[in-house]
């Protein structure tokens, strides 16, 4: 649960960038600020995190369970959620490394997310952008994971019994990933390539009108 409301809030957050380098620098210093940041972080992420990633490697050990009558579709999900959760741990673990601990470590300020973010994705070898690619890949993996895993969650609690219940929970599930991974890909794409795609407005502020009618460019 805390990891997953990481990884919303952490996907919107980062999703201020489609409005520019204002929004999204204005994002990071409000976050810097809070007081219980260290906290938050120890407590929602690198806690659940590490127990997470212990407690899956013993769930991935134990003998496999009878899946009753659905054990087909039971069963390629969790072999989904294996695979998706073992490139999101090594994404997870990358993308740890280029900003929290460049952060802890070698002093990168946060005034710098935006340039180090930006100097990555459109990093290109070949006229191909791995870093982007790469980060395409690690996001749809990691919202695949989490979607995945609120379906799970659902069904070996014995909150959704029937049937007709799970395929709701399966469309429900499925269509938070895809919003989530609309929201991360389009944020890297940005960046990649500067563009807002149309949803930078909406995110800035509107231009200022002087006494004519003419639109000029709002103040910073």
């Amino acid at each position: 649960m805390p990891l997953g409301a990481f990884l919303v809030e952490h996907l919107w957050a980062n999703a201020s960038v489609l409005g520019g380098r204002v929004p999204y620098d204005r994002t990071v210093a409000e976050l810097q600020r809070l007081p219980v940041l260290p906290l938050l972080e120890l407590i929602g992420i690198f806690l659940p995190l590490g127990f997470h990633v212990i407690y899956g490697v013993v769930l991935a050990r134990e003998p496999k369970q009878n899946l009753g009558s659905d054990g087909y579709a039971r069963h390629w999900l969790q072999r989904a959620q294996r695979v998706t959760g073992l490139i999101a741990l090594v994404f997870l673990l990358a993308h740890l490394w280029e900003f929290r601990v460049q952060k802890w470590l070698f002093s990168m300020a946060p005034t710098n997310f935006y340039d180090v973010m930006e100097s990555h994705m459109s990093w290109t070898k070949w006229g191909v952008p791995w870093i982007a690619i790469g980060y395409l890949i690690g996001v749809g993996a990691t919202v695949s994971y989490f979607a995945n895993s609120l379906f799970q969650f659902g069904v070996s609690w014995g909150w959704v019994k029937s049937l007709r219940a799970q395929k709701r929970l399966v469309l429900a599930s499925a269509s938070v990933g895809a919003f989530l991974f609309v929201l991360g890909a389009l944020t890297v794409m940005s960046m990649a390539s500067g563009s807002s795609f149309g949803l930078g407005r909406s995110m800035t502020a509107p231009a200022l009108t002087d006494c004519k009618g003419q639109g000029t460019a709002p103040a910073h």
